[in-house]
């Protein structure tokens, strides 16, 4: 595996999904509860997401499995907005602003993860 080509840009998407994948399991209690009460198994859905962005994060990285990696990723990104949409309507401990900021960058998160497609 020869990752030495490599952009940094593309470590840092790596280390991204990862840390936040590894938050899953480091404080599940937060994430569960910005989990939509209408998702079944919430606690199932912690986990495996907290999974799924290791595995992504990781997956980025390794050549072969690469634009697999990047298109679960958009997909993931995609689904999480309905999380986001979720706490804007129904948080009331996170500023307003904060949840509306959330989206956007999303949307950058997936233009990112798209960009790397076109190689």
């Amino acid at each position: 595996m020869d990752i030495s080509n490599h952009p940094w840009h593309l470590y840092l998407m790596s280390a991204i999904y990862i840390i936040a994948g590894l938050f899953h399991f480091i404080a599940p209690t937060k994430y569960r509860e910005i989990v939509p009460r209408y998702i079944p198994y919430r606690n199932s859905m912690v986990f495996w997401s907290g999974i799924a962005e290791i595995i992504i994060g990781i997956g980025v990285l390794i050549p072969v499995f690469q634009k697999a990696a990047l298109m679960a990723l958009i997909l993931m990104l995609l689904i999480f907005l309905t999380v986001h949409f979720y706490m804007l309507k129904n948080t009331k401990r996170i500023p307003k602003w904060i949840l509306m900021l959330r989206i956007p960058l999303q949307f950058v998160l997936i233009y990112w993860a798209f960009s790397y497609l076109q190689h």
